[in-house]
């Protein structure tokens, strides 16, 4: 060999290593280029195909992460329906390389990593987050932020909606709150322990007076609204309806007569209550629980129409007049210039207490529940037709009536 033979050997040698050595650094800076997946992290990736048992998505790796099993079991068919091919998505690396050499990836726990993220976010920013009630348990309601469920301790609901819950049970005070929009601030996050607390309260800057004033301003006379009892007094009761305390006084608690309202109201009692008054001046609210209840004094008064003859006790004697009770326990005035065609200067000349009496009724105040009553018109002719028929009915009743031992009372 030569001396130019033995330069050409060796630069051709020399060639060979300096290429070899070139697509090792190409493969090494490639591989360098592909950022291995790690368990825990989050990555965005693009869905590369969607099949019955597996979606496969594309995060940048030697291979495409498989989403399957349970990971694919946790979505519901409304978010697999979303799901389409190329579809830029984030996932959660559940295990980087497991047996079969894939990358697991996750939808769900992206979905919870993220919103935990989130919301550590929105507790530093004081975030004030409009949601919905989803629940509830013995201590308080549950409501929904993000893909997460907050907690909302009563101690953290807002006085208004405190005032609308009543019960022994959990059902009884939370129930039929869920599913009511409701706005809350986050007060505590504690990812690991999956700890998130919300606040009614903290998203409120109402003062109770400017609390009250609202509430006034959105009362509606005549309406009925569901309260709870929060004071007893002697002259009646204090009910909470939407933030604000409203009194039903004693004489509006019922039709019966009530000498204090702890004999059927008790503190904390739900209530259904009218408004029948609201002094917006003054910022007070009337309330009334028997405006809410039947009558009673209407019904017993269903038998009686003025101009009829009835039998009265006389039960009271004053210097204006004289009471008497009726069928029914009800209460009417013989007023002092009703009992005799005379002058009468006090009822006693006339009357006494106890004794039996047939009055003409000649009044009936239904809104104020008095009953007019009168001795001197019990025969006058202005009434001779009424009594007429009345009697000539009562006569036609007795004759409709079948005798004792005919066919119709034989069975």
């Amino acid at each position: 060999m030569d001396q130019n033979e033995a330069l050409s050997g060796a630069a051709s040698a020399q060639g060979e290593q300096s290429n070899n050595q070139t697509m090792e650094s190409l493969l090494e800076s490639e591989s360098l280029s592909v950022e291995l997946p790690q368990t825990g992290e989050i990555r965005k990736g693009m869905i590369a195909s969607i099949g019955p048992n597996q979606i496969l998505v594309s995060i940048g790796a030697k291979s495409e992460g498989v989403i399957a099993g349970r990971e694919l079991e946790q979505l519901t068919e409304e978010e697999r329906a979303e799901l389409q091919v190329g579809q830029e998505v984030n996932v959660f690396v559940v295990n980087p390389e497991d047996q079969n050499g894939n990358v697991v990836l996750s939808f769900k726990r992206a979905q919870e990593q993220m919103s935990w993220e989130n919301v550590e976010k929105m507790i530093a920013d004081e975030t004030v987050i409009d949601t919905k009630i989803i629940g509830f348990n013995k201590g308080g309601l549950i409501a929904a932020v993000g893909n997460l469920r907050g907690f909302i301790p009563s101690s953290q609901i807002s006085a208004g909606r405190r005032a609308q819950s009543s019960g022994d049970t959990p059902e009884q005070r939370w129930q039929k709150m869920v599913g009511q929009p409701i706005s809350v601030r986050i007060i505590e996050v504690d990812r690991e322990r999956h700890r998130l607390i919300l606040s009614e309260r903290a998203t409120s800057t109402e003062s109770p007076a400017s609390m009250k004033d609202r509430v006034i301003s959105e009362l509606e006379e005549g309406q009925s609204y569901t309260g709870r009892v929060t004071s007893l007094a002697d002259f009646g009761a204090f009910v909470n309806v939407n933030g604000a305390d409203g009194l039903v006084h004693l004489s509006e608690l019922s039709w019966d007569h009530i000498a204090h309202p702890k004999e059927i109201l008790e503190v904390g009692q739900e209530v259904q209550v009218k408004v029948i008054n609201v002094d917006r001046d003054k910022k007070r609210i009337g309330l009334s629980l028997r405006a809410l209840q039947d009558d009673p004094w209407k019904n017993r008064m269903s038998n009686f129409s003025v101009g009829q003859l009835v039998e009265g006790v006389i039960t009271r004697l004053t210097k204006f007049g004289a009471f008497a009770r009726l069928e029914g326990d009800i209460e009417g005035l013989i007023h002092i210039s009703e009992l005799s065609e005379n002058r009468v200067e006090h009822p006693k000349e006339v009357l006494k207490e106890g004794e039996t009496k047939t009055l003409r009724i000649i009044r009936i105040d239904s809104d104020q529940h008095r009953i007019g009553l009168s001795l001197r018109k019990v025969d006058s002719a202005a009434f001779a037709d009424k009594d007429f028929k009345l009697l000539t009915q009562g006569f036609s009743e007795q004759d409709d009536e079948p005798e004792a031992g005919s066919e119709e009372t034989k069975e």
